[in-house]
C-alpha cells in the first residue's frame, strides 16, 4: 500500500496526468488542504494537465505512516509537506492525510483523499 501511496505523490510531483489517471478511481474525491473544497477526479486531472496546479516539493514522513487493509479496502494515514503553485499562487502546506484505496480491476486505486492542516 505504501508503494501505491508513493506512486500517487510521485505522479503529482511529476505532473504526470496519465499516471494519476490510472491511480485514481473514476469517482475519486479529494478534500483540499488549503480551502476544504471537495474536488473530483476530472477537475484534479484537468488542473494538473493544464499546469494550473504544479507541485515543486512533496516531502513524506516515512515514520509517520500507518496502513490498515481489508479485503477490498485499505486506508493509509500519513504526513506530508507540499509546496505547490495553484492558479499562479505558491503555497506550502503541512498536513496529515487519509487516503482510502479500493481494489478495482485487480489493482489498488485511490478513491478518496483528505488532508488536515498541521503546524510544520
Amino acid at each position: 500500500m505504501l508503494a501505491c501511496d508513493e506512486s500517487f505523490f510521485g505522479a503529482l510531483l511529476a505532473a504526470d496526468h496519465d499516471a494519476l489517471g490510472s491511480i485514481l478511481t473514476h469517482d475519486f474525491l479529494i478534500v483540499d488542504v488549503m480551502s476544504g473544497q471537495v474536488t473530483g477526479r476530472d477537475d484534479l486531472l484537468a488542473a494538473v494537465r493544464s499546469g494550473e496546479l504544479l507541485f515543486s516539493e512533496v516531502a513524506q514522513y516515512a515514520g509517520e505512516r500507518s496502513v490498515r487493509c481489508r479485503d477490498r479496502a485499505a486506508v493509509v494515514i500519513g504526513r506530508t509537506r507540499m509546496t505547490m503553485r495553484f492558479q499562479g499562487r505558491e503555497a506550502t502546506a503541512s498536513s496529515r492525510y487519509t487516503h482510502v484505496y479500493t481494489r478495482d480491476g485487480g489493482r489498488w486505486r485511490l478513491m478518496s483523499a483528505q488532508r488536515t492542516p498541521i503546524a510544520p
